[in-house]
């Protein structure tokens, strides 16, 4: 984009909360765009900064993009109650529980998600490594939650959990928006996939 629209005036902030500022902005922005469309120069111009000082924060556009997809893929994990860094455990919640929260981050931020689960590992080898560890740590944590339900250790459950998880990601990014009970039929329609995936 050129000319001032959505320009911000220029502030003096400390470098970590300008580097906050800058990828709360590239988030913003992959609401709107894909990740192939994401442009520094538009992100520097909400900011009210050169686009050479955000290269100041970031070693260069793949290392913004990086911090842009580590900080959302926290954020979804966080979401499902899952810790970045910390191993699975027998405390945390159930799969109905985890499913329900899936469900209900993608229907909240289904432009975002699309953005992340299709265009960053379709387009962008440089944060195909963080996407694929989010799905892994995902998928660790279901496969857990199956454990702490009582219906555990399963053959191959690894497998199972990792394969449920691309069947939700179509699933969730394909489902019609809107409607008051589109958010119950989701969660629903996935918990008895995964039912169904994992056996009585």
């Amino acid at each position: 984009m050129s000319g001032t629209r959505n320009r911000t005036p220029a502030t003096r902030l400390p470098p970590e909360a300008r580097r906050e500022q800058l990828i709360g902005i590239g988030l913003e922005l992959l609401r709107e765009h894909s990740l192939d469309e994401l442009s520094t120069d538009e992100v520097a111009q909400r900011a009210g900064i050169s686009r050479g000082l955000l290269f100041h924060y970031f070693a260069n556009k793949q290392d913004f993009y990086r911090a842009v997809v580590q900080v959302e893929c926290d954020r979804f994990l966080a979401a499902l109650a899952v810790p970045r860094d910390t191993a699975p455990t027998a405390e945390g919640p159930g799969f109905r529980e985890l499913i329900g929260a899936f469900a209900d981050y993608v229907l909240a931020n289904r432009a975002l998600y699309l953005a992340l689960v299709r265009g960053a590992s379709g387009s962008h080898p440089a944060v195909t490594d963080i996407v694929e560890a989010t799905r892994t740590r995902a998928a660790e944590w279901l496969t857990q939650a199956v454990r702490r339900d009582g219906r555990g250790p399963l053959p191959h459950q690894e497998i199972l959990s990792r394969a449920w998880m691309a069947f939700a990601e179509e699933a969730t990014t394909s489902w019609p928006p809107g409607g008051p009970g589109a958010q119950a039929e989701l969660t629903e329609f996935l918990e008895t996939s995964f039912q169904r995936l994992i056996g009585p």
